[in-house]
């Protein structure tokens, strides 16, 4: 089975062009005010409506409270929420049933403990992101840092719901990471840009290129 795309952390609707014109099968928008690649809700908007039906639309969010997400559901109509902060089993099982939108739970991934921490949201997630964990330091973002972990922690994985592999991807590391891991899908921010929140259209098409060499 081909491995599906998402490009997230998209803010311009050049880039979400370049992203849906070289096939990404997913494209993010990240609702985090203290992101980079944060966009507001009116930007969101018109992005969803230049995605619509060529893409699943992703909405990134962290922590938020059920206002904040009747206020992304309203404006942007999400395919999908990510949840990428400290979302409980139970507030990700909540969030799916009060929206009637499908989850997927982002995990930090450091250490086997945290793979079996993932495989704890499988009854109340539709899927699963296994990122790098973030630094320690309180300041540090839950996510899109460029860091990736030991793959090899996850080569294995087989659990019944699909998985997206994140977390430090590149056009140059990603069939590696492919080969390895055999991933349902991959995910990529920063490495694809030329600084943080700058998407790079040569880097977006070079790493829809690379992941279509490794599905081949």
């Amino acid at each position: 089975m081909a491995v599906l795309v998402k490009i997230c952390g998209l803010s311009t609707p050049e880039t979400l062009d370049a992203a849906l014109d070289a096939g990404a099968d997913m494209v993010g928008l990240v609702f985090y005010a203290r992101s980079p690649r944060h966009v507001m809700l009116s930007q969101a908007n018109r992005l969803a409506a230049q995605a619509r039906g060529r893409a699943m639309i992703v909405a990134l969010v962290v922590d938020v409270d059920d206002v904040t997400l009747d206020d992304i559901r309203r404006e942007v109509h999400p395919d999908l929420w990510q949840l990428h902060g400290r979302e409980t089993i139970e507030r990700a099982r909540a969030i799916r049933t009060a929206t009637g939108t499908p989850v997927m739970k982002a995990i930090g991934i450091r250490s086997a403990a945290d793979v079996a921490e993932a495989r704890l949201y499988l009854p109340a997630a539709d899927r699963l992101l296994l990122d790098a964990k973030p630094p320690a330091d309180p300041s540090a973002l839950p996510g899109g840092n460029g860091l990736t972990f030991d793959w090899r922690l996850v080569a294995d994985l087989s659990p019944p719901l699909p998985f997206m592999l994140s977390g430090g991807l590149t056009p140059e590391t990603v069939a590696t990471a492919i080969g390895l891991v055999r991933p349902q899908a991959v995910d990529v921010s920063s490495g694809v840009e030329s600084a943080p929140g700058v998407k790079d259209v040569s880097k977006i098409r070079a790493f829809l290129t690379a992941v279509r060499a490794a599905n081949a």
